[in-house]
């Protein structure tokens, strides 16, 4: 079982749009990365994001590349400042892939708390558009498989620009 968790791209800022919906450059980091993970045969049958306009943003354009018919839907428990018992625990459950779309800092904490038991030791460093990749394994612990951040990508695309 896979679990992606994603920090919602980019956002406008709340005095050019006060329910901050994503920014050109949001929408461009998170259009890349879901380009890049359906071409590496990621597909996810369950996106939830946590309702904020931002995070719903994300959601959408990652459903568009990698999971077209299956379910997109608001979910509580994900806010910024929620704890993340809840969902930890709720993680151990689940039986197929699931994306989780929110913010900092309950990702990081999130990511922490399944993979080092502790939501305040930093494992991981998100950025906005950023997806980690964890996998649960036999045993029932969970690893980090990978993490992909835009900047890695705007790396990538000076790099093949230049040959």
């Amino acid at each position: 079982m896979k679990l992606y968790l994603v920090q919602h791209g980019d956002a406008l800022p709340k005095d050019m749009d006060p329910k901050r919906g994503l920014s050109d450059k949001g929408r461009e980091d998170v259009t890349q990365i879901a380009e890049l993970l359906s071409r590496g045969g990621v597909e996810i049958s369950t996106i939830y994001h946590s309702g904020k306009k931002r995070a719903e943003d994300t959601a959408r354009l990652l459903r568009g590349c990698l999971a077209a018919g299956g379910v997109l839907a608001q979910r509580d428990g994900i806010a910024p400042l929620d704890p993340v018992d809840r969902v930890a625990t709720e993680a151990e459950r689940w039986d197929e892939d699931v994306m989780l779309v929110g913010h900092l800092p309950f990702m990081g904490k999130l990511v922490s708390q399944l993979v080092a038991g502790d939501e305040d030791v930093s494992v991981v460093a998100f950025q906005p558009g950023s997806v980690i990749c964890l996998e649960r394994g036999e045993s029932g612990n969970w690893i980090i498989a990978w993490m992909i951040r835009p900047e890695l990508l705007r790396g990538l695309a000076l790099i093949s620009n230049l040959k």
